[in-house]
């Protein structure tokens, strides 16, 4: 029921923003098409924004029968999980982009994908991919991904909505120009500060249940060390183009956003692989169960 609140609640914002916008655009009536279009996105967001998303960056699915390399041993590491973990079984994509990251998506675990970048699957060894993997399945098992992957479309569509208030100048009403300026700026603010409202604590929490899922809390800790480098360094193109996406990964895909800030989807990396460590030692100190973590992961 949480998910489903939360989810509710995050759209009713969102389209909220779409009038807010439309009205600055041509008034009431620019109001009421505006959440007529934002309502009839919500729906097909529902049902279609994984597709957007995997079609955004280019994503093909893993067929792990005619899979080889690294490909392979990705596909059987997540259906190894999935299954060890009592969960469907995820549809498997790779995406063709340097910069180590992954994400899920989909509107519930019936119908969940993973996707992978070919940099994430170079750069970390088998336990390593399994702790994100990990992670990504624990935001499908807590049916975060359609909030993740609808406020991504839909805050995606505000900004772009919003920068055409430049060029139709804004209803006389509403200020005009300077109405319509002020819009430009501050709509895509507003649908990212949504979109951030709920993040940091999905993220820890993904890392918490990933941790449980494949058993050991370290595998991903060095993992995060590797990809936040890895990002840093390398550029993604496409999250760029689209960076109401950037939610999705397991880490910021965006340069210039590496810190714990008030407008980071993200927690700070160093933060995260802490939470993890001390995880880690309750396991050492005090066991398994106590500390809510599986006995091992799918390699024993």
């Amino acid at each position: 029921m949480n998910s489903v609140v939360r989810t509710s609640m995050l759209m009713a914002a969102l389209t909220a923003l779409f009038g807010f916008v439309g009205a600055a655009l041509g008034g009431a009536t620019g109001m009421v098409i505006a959440l007529l279009f934002a309502g009839v996105m919500n729906i097909f967001s529902y049902w279609n924004a994984d597709k957007i998303v995997l079609r955004m960056y280019n994503a093909r699915e893993v067929d792990p029968r005619h899979a080889s390399g690294s490909i392979r041993r990705y596909a059987e590491i997540t259906s190894a999980l999935a299954h060890s973990a009592g969960m469907p079984q995820p549809k498997i994509y790779i995406m063709e982009n340097p910069q180590p990251n992954a994400f899920a998506t989909g509107r519930n675990p019936e119908n969940a994908a993973v996707a992978a970048t070919t940099g994430l699957l170079q750069l970390l060894s088998d336990e390593e991919i399994a702790g994100v993997m990990a992670h990504e399945l624990a935001h499908v098992k807590n049916r975060d991904t359609l909030t993740m992957t609808v406020t991504a479309t839909i805050a995606g569509a505000i900004t772009s909505l919003a920068n055409f208030a430049i060029f139709f100048g804004g209803s006389r009403d509403n200020g005009g120009l300077i109405g319509a300026i002020a819009i430009m700026l501050l709509a895509p603010l507003a649908a990212a500060l949504v979109q951030m409202a709920i993040s940091r604590t999905r993220e820890y929490e993904a890392d918490r249940i990933g941790a449980e899922i494949c058993g050991q809390p370290l595998w991903l800790a060095s993992a995060l060390a590797k990809i936040s480098n890895g990002a840093a360094r390398i550029p993604n193109p496409t999250a760029e183009r689209h960076p109401a996406t950037g939610q999705l990964m397991i880490i910021n895909p965006l340069h210039g956003q590496r810190a714990d800030n008030l407008f980071s989807t993200h927690p700070n990396t160093q933060n995260r692989i802490e939470r993890l460590q001390t995880l880690a030692g309750r396991v050492a100190q005090n066991g398994y169960a106590s500390a809510g973590i599986a006995a091992r992961g799918p390699w024993g």
